[in-house]
């Protein structure tokens, strides 16, 4: 037994109660507030030293640098490179497939309305085939129509007389 861990959930240590107070102790705001306005005063005119002495103190040349309007250094003819490089990429990796495939759909759509336009046409002239059977039918009914007439006519008169 002398070898087992034992656990328990009494404290080894016995610490004494009436040594932790019960309660903080707060300033009260009355004591906090001049102290505050005493430092953010001193804050405020030590950051307007700080800045008065860095314009002071600020070389000559950072003035004449940020006035300028373009810097005409090693960076310019790195940007130029690097624009005619993504131009050219661009040009030939998007612009060019996207022209080409607009080209062939565009050819496409043109073949089929000319197509649609030229089965118009077609349809025109088979309607007025059609015209011209009905007119050459109904003249044939109208010959056929004035002949029986005719024999109908001559019947009749022949029964009259």
């Amino acid at each position: 037994m002398a070898s087992m861990i034992m656990a328990s959930s009494k404290p080894i240590i016995r610490v004494p109660t009436n040594s932790l107070p019960s309660t903080p102790k707060l300033p009260s705001l009355q004591t906090i507030t001049p102290n505050l306005k005493l430092q953010l005063s001193k804050l405020k005119s030590m950051t307007l030293a700080a800045t008065s002495l860095s314009f002071v103190f600020a070389p000559p040349s950072l003035a004449f640098e940020k006035a300028a309007l373009f810097d005409f250094n090693l960076t310019l003819p790195i940007i130029v490179v690097e624009f005619l490089f993504l131009m050219f990429a661009l040009d030939k990796l998007y612009f060019t497939p996207l022209g080409t495939f607009m080209d062939n759909r565009d050819a496409e759509i043109r073949g089929k309305l000319n197509s649609v336009t030229n089965t118009s046409e077609e349809v025109k002239e088979l309607e007025e085939q059609a015209n011209a059977v009905l007119r050459a039918a109904r003249a044939e009914i109208a010959v056929a129509l004035n002949q029986m007439k005719k024999e109908t006519q001559a019947e009749v008169e022949e029964k009259i007389a």
